[in-house]
């Protein structure tokens, strides 16, 4: 079945750096779109940034724009989010997400909590 892991959130200051991993199994990872969302307390899940199946085109929200990236490789079946000059208001539960053309699947979520 499909399964979506993320890791490498944690507790960091203003200003530094984290990157978040999905392993992905249970699919041909190479064939859907990948996205990172995340959720803060008391706010809806937002897009954060989105990645076509080969990589050929990225997509951010404007308020991680310039610091966040977003990077798959279809042979590990991973994509990672490389989060630079992290901002405390970016603090959240940051959730992987597999874009079938019938329904989506989501991970379990990671915290990322930015705070000095």
């Amino acid at each position: 079945q499909v399964q979506l892991v993320e890791s490498g959130g944690g507790l960091v200051q203003p200003g530094g750096s984290l990157r978040l991993s999905c392993a992905a199994s249970g699919f041909t990872f190479s064939s859907v779109a990948m996205s990172w969302y995340r959720q803060a307390p008391g706010k809806g899940r937002e897009l954060v940034a989105r990645i076509t199946r080969v990589g050929g085109r990225t997509n951010y929200a404007d308020t991680v724009k310039g610091r966040f990236t977003i990077s798959r490789d279809n042979a590990k079946n991973r994509v990672d989010l490389q989060m630079n000059s992290l901002k405390p208001e970016d603090t959240a539960v940051y959730y992987c997400y597999a874009e079938f053309p019938a329904a989506g699947y989501w991970g379990q979520g990671t915290q990322v909590t930015v705070s000095s």
